[in-house]
């Protein structure tokens, strides 16, 4: 009685641990298969005027993981304080 009870208890738990290792599969397989976005290029650029104003420039190029192509950029003017 107690033999079948303890082979009975083995099966349950073969297929926990079964369940449990599918379920961890397709969680890592799922995760994988989104991918993450590539970056292609960067490229930053400052320049000065003689005024002091200074204009930064980001241009940065990304790749998507179904091969979508974006680019953006990025412009800051900064001008200098005012002496007194």
């Amino acid at each position: 009685m107690v033999k079948i009870q303890f082979i009975a208890y083995v099966v349950a738990m073969k297929k926990n641990i079964i369940v449990a290792c599918v379920g961890m599969s397709v969680l890592a397989l799922s995760v994988l298969l989104v991918g993450c976005d590539r970056q292609v290029s960067s490229d930053k650029s400052t320049t000065v005027s003689s005024d002091g104003t200074v204009k930064s420039t980001d241009k940065t190029v990304t790749k998507s993981a179904d091969g979508t192509v974006t680019k953006t950029e990025d412009s800051k003017k900064t001008t200098p304080p005012d002496k007194p």
